[in-house]
């Protein structure tokens, strides 16, 4: 009796979803959860459906992240205009300060500064959200007269 009732059915699990999850982990939105498959009457094709191999896939999304890596590169590690000495000092964490360098010796091979990273990337972060931040800015912004 014991024993019928440790083997209970599992429910079943996606395998999709779980292989996708080992690969891009869980994204900033959180999970999604792929659509439910409706049946509908599905039209016959006289192709042949050509389904990718797994090596095909894999192959794909390596492609997609080295893409991504070249994005990322291209966009925050570009030499910029101006020197470190033109601007002004600000203070930052301590473990900031070591993950940036970091970065920055490793990713951008010491060719370009913890100044020149940082500035591309507020650089990005206005472009990104300027406009929000304006109409954030803009909202909260009480003129005197």
């Amino acid at each position: 009796m014991e024993k019928d009732n440790k083997r209970k059915v599992a429910p079943e699990i996606n395998e999709e979803l779980m292989m996708n999850l080992m690969v891009d982990g869980i994204k900033k939105e959180g999970l999604q959860l792929p659509p439910e498959p409706t049946e509908e009457p599905q039209k016959k094709d006289n192709k042949p459906k050509i389904v990718p191999t797994e090596k095909q896939l894999i192959k794909h999304k390596t492609k997609v992240k080295k893409q991504e890596e070249l994005a990322y590169e291209s966009i925050f590690f570009k030499r910029t205009d101006t020197n470190a000495r033109d601007g002004k000092t600000v203070y930052i964490r301590p473990d900031f300060h070591e993950k940036l360098s970091r970065i920055v010796q490793v990713i951008g091979e010491d060719k370009l500064s913890i100044y020149g990273y940082l500035d591309n990337v507020l650089e990005y972060h206005f472009q990104e959200f300027g406009e929000q931040i304006i109409k954030s800015f803009n909202d909260k912004y009480k003129p005197i007269l």
